[in-house]
């Protein structure tokens, strides 16, 4: 079932990761949490979500735990574990699905689009904010827009815990001279492009020609990008369940890796547990992918195309060391990941 509601309202859970495990931990309420890893801040891994209490200090997804800890010497740091994120993501939505008149749409573990018709959204956000609440004891943002895009970036604006509605009248006002990045699917390397075409601004580039764009990102994402400066795009929410469009594994190797035999065995054991994954999905792979971080942070990925779609392991690892094959494996490496492609549904 589809709708093209009214209203999109977007929900994102605060700090997520952190707020399960001090649910389960109350003495740890107030402290600044660090989730990520094995949350040993001594080994290589990143941080998965931190505290607003740890965000203080500076930390945020994706640093380095060794950065996170330099930073802020006296968080405590947890374990990544996702069955318990899993678990109390699906109390989170089944919560939602319990509100009478609204179309859920799951994005990820903590966050979420509504399809509503309503006069009155602002009462619906904090129905909803209630209900997270009571039912799970979590708390949530809530952004309200008259597009996904707007209701996405809204909730920015609602954090930690509020409500904050962007529409067509007062897009311009909320974010005519913020930077490009702070568009929904409008990123860092995005925007350092953008910036080199001199478009600094959410304005600049709702004024940017579109012919300049298309010849500098392509004929479909360059238009698309002054779509985003309007805050344009559609209204559909569906609850229709959400299908990956791959899987992947990674190992962040301790130490850094230079033999290439010892290489070759971890990129077989990540083959095969993606070929499992895949196998226990039922689908079918057209591409698999290989993911390589050099010493000390530089990152490639190369691509081979499967001669037909299939989930045979031996053809996944096959592709796997086809794609190592493709790199210029000189320097030591402290990352190695595997991803294979979904071949599209009907």
């Amino acid at each position: 079932m589809a709708s093209e509601p009214g209203w999109v309202l977007h929900v994102d859970l605060d700090q997520f990761l952190a707020a399960v495990e001090v649910a389960r931990r109350p003495e740890l309420q107030g402290k600044p949490v660090v989730v990520g890893g094995a949350g040993d801040p001594t080994q290589r891994a990143v941080v998965a979500t931190a505290s607003y209490e740890a965000r203080a200090y500076g930390v945020h997804s994706g640093m380095p735990l060794r950065t996170a800890a330099r930073l802020c010497p006296d968080a405590v740091f947890l374990p990544s574990d996702p069955p318990a994120y899993d678990e109390v993501s699906a109390q989170v939505m089944e919560a939602l699905r319990t509100l009478p008149d609204l179309v859920v749409e799951v994005l990820g573990w903590d966050e979420a689009f509504l399809g509503a018709r309503t006069r009155d959204p602002e009462t619906l956000a904090a129905v909803v904010r209630h209900t997270v609440r009571e039912e799970t004891g979590l708390s949530c943002a809530v952004g309200i827009g008259d597009t996904r895009l707007r209701a996405k970036i809204a909730t920015g604006f609602a954090k930690p815990a509020g409500i904050f509605r962007l529409t067509r009248h007062n897009w311009v006002e909320v974010m005519a001279d913020r930077p490009t990045e702070a568009l929904w699917g409008i990123g860092g390397k995005t925007a350092r492009k953008l910036e080199a075409m001199g478009i600094r601004t959410v304005a600049e580039l709702a004024r940017a020609d579109p012919a300049a764009l298309a010849r500098r990102f392509g004929r479909t994402m360059g238009p698309y990008y002054r779509v985003l400066a309007y805050g344009g795009g559609d209204a559909k929410v569906s609850d229709e369940p959400y299908l990956p469009r791959s899987r992947s594994r990674e190992v962040t190797f301790q130490r850094n890796v230079v033999d290439r035999a010892e290489l070759d065995d971890h990129l077989v054991e990540l083959a095969r547990r993606v070929a499992k994954d895949v196998d226990d999905e039922g689908r079918l792979v057209v591409r698999v992918a290989v993911k390589v971080r050099f010493a000390p942070f530089f990152t490639q990925t190369r691509s081979v195309p499967l001669p037909a779609p299939t989930s045979d392991s031996d053809s996944l690892e096959h592709a796997a060391a086809e794609a190592l094959a493709r790199f210029d494996l000189t320097r030591p490496i402290r990352l190695l990941g595997v991803r294979a492609d979904f071949e599209p549904p009907d």
